[in-house]
């Protein structure tokens, strides 16, 4: 059975002016590293289809919804925070990435794929339940994971967040949602400024220090991560796939390289495999140099469709 590759078009055209690091390139230069991998032979590929507002609305106040869809400029750009913008695309775009993450958990509940990568944007998992920030506008993740409890009934899904940044949006919409378990690794004292307060029965999210390197970041996977996977058994497995950690990105500086992202995402498959068949579904956060956003994911998606 093929892995899904997920993606659309229209996520290239959402597009936050000149200069911005969350930018249309990122995609594509993904893509073309998976083609020149081979790796895309490996894969179905998968139009992203536009969410519903009822889909959203799962992980989203209903108002906040309707808010975003009509503050879509007809020209130029709009701010929703000092450094999130939309133009005139950016509905679209957020609409068909969220959608990505709805196909996907369709896709591997029903077994016609092994697993998914969605290779959207924009990204998802600052978007709290009643507002845009940080680049994301729809938790793209979080309406992939209400869908699969609410629709097609689980009632134990574990949500992975390796992105250098703290997924915020994530821990708010699920802060008292025992259903799921959200383990993150993030780098502390960076944007969004949370994070460490974010620990229970549900939440093991790891501040580490700048610098900290693969050593690290590998203790706390095994040390926290893995113990609280195994006791959960999750029936699916979601990864907000962050690469912005690698040691060539400016917007962090926790120093991984691409090894680090195929060993977290081998850890990752082997939980996976053991509690629910090997369902996990993948889904693009961050990662702004894009040599090394392009490395690090296709390094991912080899592990991820089982090609390592």
């Amino acid at each position: 059975m093929l892995s899904a590759y997920i993606t659309h078009p229209d996520c290239a055209h959402h597009d936050m002016g000149a200069g911005h690091p969350e930018c249309p390139e990122r995609s594509s230069s993904i893509h073309d590293r998976l083609l020149i991998a081979g790796l895309l032979d490996y894969m179905a590929p998968y139009d992203a289809p536009l969410a519903t507002r009822t889909q959203l609305a799962r992980a989203h106040t209903m108002s906040y919804v309707r808010e975003l869809i009509a503050a879509a400029p007809t020209e130029g750009h709009r701010f929703v925070d000092p450094d999130t913008l939309m133009n005139p695309h950016t509905v679209q775009a957020a609409l068909r990435a969220a959608g990505a993450a709805v196909l996907a958990t369709d896709l591997v509940l029903a077994g016609k794929a092994s697993t998914a990568f969605c290779n959207v944007r924009p990204p998802g998992h600052h978007a709290v339940r009643e507002a845009a920030m940080g680049f994301c506008f729809f938790n793209n993740v979080a309406v992939g994971i209400r869908h699969a409890l609410d629709v097609h009934g689980l009632q134990r899904v574990a949500l992975i967040d390796f992105d250098v940044h703290h997924g915020n949006g994530s821990a708010d919409i699920f802060r008292c949602d025992d259903r799921v378990l959200m383990c993150s690794i993030f780098e502390k004292g960076i944007y969004p400024f949370s994070g460490e307060d974010d620990n229970g029965s549900h939440m093991v999210n790891i501040g580490l220090p700048a610098r900290s390197g693969s050593d690290a970041f590998r203790a706390a996977v095994t040390g926290c991560w893995l113990p609280a996977l195994e006791a959960f058994a999750p029936q699916l497995v979601y990864i907000s796939a962050g690469f912005d950690g690698h040691r060539e990105d400016d917007m962090g500086n926790l120093g991984l390289v691409e090894r680090d992202y195929a060993w977290v995402t081998r850890q990752i498959m082997d939980v996976a495999q053991r509690h629910c068949h090997g369902r996990v579904i993948s889904c693009l956060e961050g990662g702004y140099a894009l040599s090394a956003l392009a490395r690090s994911a296709a390094a991912h998606v080899k592990v991820l469709i089982g090609a390592d």
